[in-house]
């Protein structure tokens, strides 16, 4: 409806409501006996129509939208109305003889604000209940506690709110068929799946932070095959700090499936070699080496130096670290780790005690095609670095490995494991004890397989994944970052460390898992598509190599490799060779590789 019209349906209805009002108060005072009050009461209601009329236009009453009112348009309806009656009041006894009884006018009054602001809730009322059956999103939400009961009074409060609450689910028999702000508790986790079917819910909300991540996986696993969409607020702090609000709801990821509990590490341990000390990070733009940064930081080193090839990227990681920690003393320092005597001369300036390795190339089918700048890289780099540091007396030295050096069948891993091989046997002769750790994908690095599905998944699909039967092993960088740090503590000198990755992922069921909470269903909506094994790859990927045994350490999630006898002379003449392969055809290098590295099986 047009405005003009809107407002003169509105104006002719305030008006009828005028006149009702004026009526039914003469007719309550004199009941049917209006014959001689006829006069006045005519008089009486023309004036109270005409001046309210003209207040409600001067205050602006039908220029407002009533399904979205709030206390200030009741405030001015009051306003309007108790003006407009003061006036007509005064103005009808000036010029009539007999004076308006004030009861008459009082009972007016009431009449006139009890119907207008009816009328104008009424519409409210309807307008939202409307919205609410026809457009609103169904929500279940799971935990009936106390951020539960807040997350559903908000959406209950909000006019604006685009949920409607189916119910509540609960672990708790005691709260079965209970009610909490008139929302039915319908039953445990178990009956999620039948919920959503009976209630066709929409959404569902994860109302439990306080449930340890292996509790939040096993829900999360369950609601993710309703086909509802899946939110979940965050943190226990949030209620605390009392944040807890639909705002602060999130979209589940895959962190949360994996379902590992919070990593508690040896403070005291990691304090001791980290503390009041001047720490390099190589790489550290990189998603392991930024990471890296932002936990050391916590642990108050002396100085942090921040070394990485990439301008970019490290400027990053500058600026965000001296926003969060101003008090920490950090040095930038843009080098190439090919080049041996800037190394050299990094570290003979900053005299470093604590060093992570975590520059490398990191890409299978790029450094396939690539093998001279793999070497380059990740050998001669590691080499320069790790030289430098036993020259200049670095108390400890942590290489970033992958599980892809566990009988390699790709350029990367095999240079990988050259890389752990090197510093092996550099620690057989120095006083810097040289460890690696070695562990398999990180979620959302950059690179990794979770960005690129879901850029697959935004562009409409399909989503690409080479072989239906490729498993990983995949962690979250924040806790791949917290066993490196942890596992540094733990170094005496040469032992490869391997962290807990948990249980192998297949990637198409990751891929599944990524489109589901994305808010849409596998293979129907978006598309699936083999596309083979890319060259270098393994179908799944191996964490020690069988002449490596294993031994537990003192955190449950880290273990140790067996040191192997490394001949650090052979070795060094193999690095020989190595490099004069470089310039060499492919073939050249590969042969190299596959004699320094007797299980590496080129598969391209």
């Amino acid at each position: 409806m047009r405005y003009k019209k809107r407002s003169l349906v509105l104006l002719v209805i305030d008006i009828i409501i005028v006149c009702f009002s004026v009526g039914t108060s003469y007719l309550f005072r004199y009941e049917w006996n209006l014959q001689s009050h006829l006069p006045q009461m005519v008089a009486y209601t023309l004036c109270t129509a005409f001046i309210c009329g003209i207040m409600m236009v001067f205050f602006k009453m039908y220029q407002r939208i009533w399904k979205y009112a709030s206390i200030g348009e009741i405030v001015g309806l009051v306003k309007a109305v108790l003006l407009g009656w003061m006036i007509a009041y005064g103005v009808t006894n000036f010029y009539i003889q007999d004076r308006i009884p004030l009861p008459i006018a009082v009972r007016t009054l009431e009449t006139m604000l009890l119907c207008m602001g009816g009328i104008r809730f009424i519409w409210r009322v309807l307008k939202n209940q409307s919205k609410q059956t026809d457009n609103k999103a169904k929500v279940l939400i799971v935990g009936a506690g106390d951020c539960g009961a807040i997350i559903a009074k908000e959406i209950m409060s909000n006019v604006n709110s685009q949920f409607s609450i189916v119910g509540f689910v609960d672990d708790d028999k005691k709260k079965f068929r209970q009610r909490i702000l008139g929302c039915p508790v319908l039953g445990d986790r178990y009956a999620i799946e039948s919920i959503v079917n009976q209630h066709a819910v929409d959404e569902i909300i994860i109302a439990i932070p306080s449930a340890v991540k292996s509790e939040l996986a096993e829900i999360i696993s369950t609601c993710k095959l309703t086909g509802a969409k899946v939110k979940i607020i965050p943190a226990l702090n949030d209620l605390i700090a009392g944040k807890v609000s639909v705002s602060a709801m999130r979209d589940v990821d895959l962190e949360d499936l994996l379902g590992r509990d919070p990593i508690l590490p040896d403070l005291k341990g990691i304090a001791e070699y980290v503390e009041d000390k001047v720490v390099i990070v190589t790489g550290a733009g990189g998603s392991i080496g930024s990471e890296l940064c932002r936990q050391i930081t916590v642990f108050k080193p002396r100085k942090l130096v921040l070394l990485g090839h990439g301008e970019n990227s490290i400027y990053t990681i500058e600026m965000e670290l001296r926003t969060r920690f101003p008090e920490l003393k950090l040095e930038t320092i843009i080098a190439d780790i090919q080049d041996r005597s800037r190394i050299d001369d990094v570290f003979r300036i900053y005299k470093p005690q604590v060093v992570f390795h975590a520059a490398a190339h990191k890409h299978v089918p790029l450094m396939e095609r690539n093998p001279a700048e793999a070497v380059k890289n990740n050998v001669f780099g590691t080499k320069n670095v790790a030289d430098a540091a036993d020259k200049y007396g670095v108390e400890r030295f942590v290489l970033i490995s992958s599980d892809k050096a566990v009988n390699p069948s790709s350029i990367m891993g095999a240079t990988k494991r050259i890389a752990e091989m090197y510093i092996q046997s550099l620690d057989l002769q120095s006083t810097t004890k040289f460890v690696a750790v070695r562990f398999g994908n990180v979620l959302g690095s950059r690179g990794s397989v979770i960005p690129r599905f879901k850029e697959q998944i935004a562009s409409g699909g399909p989503v690409t994944v080479t072989h239906p039967e490729m498993v990983r092993y995949f962690m979250t960088i924040p806790e791949a970052v917290q066993l490196v740090i942890q596992a540094g503590a733990f170094a005496a000198g040469g032992e490869i460390f391997v962290l807990d990755m948990g249980q192998p992922v297949k990637i198409v069921e990751l891929a599944e898992d990524v489109i589901r909470l994305s808010g849409f269903e596998p293979y129907t909506e978006i598309p699936i598509e083999f596309t083979g094994i890319r060259e270098g790859e393994k179908l799944y990927e191996e964490l020690l190599l069988n002449e490596e045994a294993i031994a537990k350490t003192k955190h449950n999630r880290i273990f140790i490799g067996k040191p192997l006898g490394i001949n650090r002379v052979e070795l060094e003449l193999q690095f020989k060779r190595l490099e004069r392969a470089i310039g060499d055809e492919k073939d050249n290098i590969r042969d190299v590789i596959e004699y320094i590295v007797p299980l590496y099986k080129d598969v391209s």
